[in-house]
């Protein structure tokens, strides 16, 4: 059976998000460009217009598809974690604070990427950014054991200020360290049934 012309366009579409979405977190909002994104997505410049009415929106919508896919593989780490007996927060922490997802920028979370880019766009993206800081909270308030939407900001912060350090750190020993330091700090403060003696 073939597939119908919209249906064609939306795989188009998607995989033109996809290229964008992975572009955006390895490079940053002014490191998207349309030719080359157009371009590792097998088509040709010409074509973007079919899809998206501006830049600007291209990468409001493959934002929002950074942060569903990070989320969900964050998620489907988390839901392994608790698989094995450890809480949704700590298994959310675990994954989040995991040196693979210091090591993967383009697959990782946008706004751990984007954080500092955020303020400086336009307000359309703005928005956008922040819809992303919004559901990053969300997820993580809804693991925590105790501690309503103040912790949950202080914990996205710290996972987000952490993998950034890593980041800058590198994938040696100073790194990971970052990363471990937060894991601990967070499950002992947030998940203390759950902790693990130091």
């Amino acid at each position: 059976m073939s597939r119908t012309p919209n249906a064609r366009k939306e795989e188009t579409h998607e995989r033109i998000l996809e290229v964008a979405s992975q572009a955006l977190r390895q490079q940053g909002y002014d490191g998207v460009g349309v030719a080359d994104v157009m371009k590792k997505a097998g088509l040709t410049h010409g074509g973007f217009y079919a899809h998206f009415g501006s830049r600007e929106v291209l990468l409001a919508e493959a934002l929002e598809r950074a942060g569903r896919d990070s989320l969900a593989a964050v998620g489907r780490a988390a839901a392994a974690g608790t698989e094995q007996g450890a809480s949704a927060f700590r298994a959310l922490v675990e994954a989040y604070l995991d040196p693979a997802h210091a090591d993967a920028p383009a697959s990782g979370c946008p706004v751990a990427a984007l954080g500092s880019e955020m303020a400086r766009q336009s307000p359309a993206l703005r928005q956008a950014s922040a819809a992303r800081v919004q559901a990053l909270v969300g997820a993580v308030r809804a693991t925590l054991p105790r501690g309503g939407r103040s912790a949950a900001l202080a914990v996205a912060s710290t996972l987000v200020g952490a993998l950034q350090l890593a980041r800058a750190l590198g994938d040696g020993a100073e790194g990971r360290a970052a990363l471990a330091a937060a894991r601990k700090a967070l499950i002992q403060q947030y998940d203390e049934p759950y902790a693990t003696p130091p």
